[in-house]
């Protein structure tokens, strides 16, 4: 559907890498915001370390951005996140040490937001 210009789409990022020691997650995350501005429909799937980025009470350094704080308000936006199941279990994390809104899933999942 095109809208304003631009195509209506669902578009899933899938992360993997830890939320803080690299700019990968936080980009993906400021790319899902730019998405959400095209009338696109956004999906996050969390892989191994990216994990943590759904994990409540991140307390970054001062002057750096909070990859919770930024999850957090995109599924105010209505984005979807899901965390792999192992992954979260390897770490230790259970669901209610997820943000409200990030929910713990399986790969069978993704595999559906993939294929639709």
């Amino acid at each position: 559907m095109n809208i304003g210009g631009f195509i209506m789409s669902t578009v899933t990022i899938v992360l993997q890498d830890a939320p803080y020691g690299s700019e990968k997650v936080w980009n993906a995350l400021r790319l899902s915001q730019a998405l959400l501005t095209t009338s696109s429909k956004v999906r996050i799937f969390l892989y191994a370390d990216s994990v943590v980025s759904a994990k409540k009470g991140q307390n970054p350094p001062k002057g750096y951005y909070n990859v919770g704080d930024m999850l957090e308000e995109l599924i105010q936006k209505g984005v979807e996140v899901r965390s792999c199941l192992t992954c979260t279990q390897a770490r230790g994390l259970q669901q209610e040490d997820f943000i409200d809104g990030a929910v713990i899933g399986k790969t069978i999942d993704l595999a559906r937001w993939v294929a639709e």
